[in-house]
């Protein structure tokens, strides 16, 4: 902007009157200056020649000063609704912080207490104690670790997403050995269930960052361990479906009610349903899921079993593997 346009631009901006005083003040002014009004201030100046054009009448200049306030108005709104969910989404960043530290502190005193009175009396009677009272307290303190692992994992997976600094590490995957690897650190209680892997293609690849696709599996599949009963049946399938390759974890548990499917994916959400469990979760796993599974371009969500029970489901891009022969 000139001198020139810069002067007519504050002189617009502090008056009240219609268009084409601006000329009239500044009569050396080449264009013709217009205020674009908001309720409140001047959202802009537009300058229009007027050196080799003759003057507009007084009806030209109202439908153009009514069209630029309208123009005022429009960008007006735009600004005032992007203020709205920028405080919007601080709020919320707000809210998720304080509820993580309140659920975190709530939630991580029982595994830590189990932890530290278990070590305490194996430390002061290891001696007088039997052996099978010791199996057990060694395995109450590997299972508490291995969930504060589990949470720390979506702890940290929690934070990246929120600062946005995940960096996703694409790469062609074998679903199978994906599977496999999600299997090996579930929660110990897997034993007490008959889980299957069922795959329609052995060679059935998947683009993925192969690190968070294991954590959403073994979340999903600790979450069927903790809420259906001994016994239950867990099964692992994965089959193209398009371009996209649709991953499914089901179960013959009691099922989940058309409520509590509403919320599932929502942070710090914990249905209550299932078997108790003394380490309640924060409700962090299945909103984790979530993000990384929108993160990879794919879906989730979870549907009845028919007859019984429920399926988790997610899609990711297929890789089509391609064979040659000799």
């Amino acid at each position: 902007m000139t001198a020139e346009e810069q002067g007519v631009a504050d002189w617009v901006a502090k008056n009240n009157k219609h268009a084409g005083a601006g000329t009239n003040t500044l009569s050396h002014a080449q264009n013709l200056y217009l205020a674009i009004r908001g309720s409140q201030e001047v959202m802009g100046v537009i300058g229009i020649p007027a050196r080799f054009y003759p003057p507009l009448e007084a009806f030209e200049k109202n439908v153009m000063v009514s069209l630029l306030n309208e123009c005022g108005m429009t960008l007006e709104r735009r600004r005032l609704r992007a203020e709205k969910q920028a405080v919007e989404m601080e709020t919320q960043r707000e809210r998720l912080r304080s509820n993580l530290l309140r659920a975190i502190s709530h939630d991580l005193r029982t595994p830590l207490t189990s932890i530290s009175g278990n070590a305490t009396i194996l430390m002061e009677k290891s001696i007088s104690l039997k052996e099978e009272e010791r199996q057990e307290m060694y395995n109450a303190i590997y299972d508490d670790s291995m969930w504060l692992v589990n949470l720390t994992e979506n702890l940290l997976s929690i934070t990246r997403i929120e600062n946005g600094t995940m960096q996703l590490q694409i790469e062609a995957e074998l679903l199978d050995e994906v599977f496999q690897e999600a299997l090996a650190h579930v929660d110990r209680q897997s034993k007490q269930h008959d889980i299957s892997v069922n795959l329609s293609d052995d060679l059935l690849m998947a683009k993925m960052d192969v690190r968070l696709i294991v954590q959403v599996i073994i979340n999903i599949v600790n979450n069927a361990i903790k809420y259906t009963p001994v016994g239950s049946h867990i099964r692992l399938s994965a089959e193209k479906q398009d371009d996209m390759v649709r991953i499914s974890i089901s179960d013959d548990g009691q099922g989940i009610s058309g409520e509590a499917k509403k919320h599932l994916f929502d942070m710090f959400y914990t249905a209550g349903i299932g078997k108790p469990d003394n380490r309640r979760g924060l409700g962090l796993g299945l909103g984790l899921c979530k993000s990384i599974i929108d993160a990879h371009g794919g879906t989730i969500g979870v549907e009845d079993n028919i007859p019984q029970g429920s399926v988790f489901y997610f899609t990711l891009p297929l890789e089509e593997v391609s064979l040659q022969y000799e």
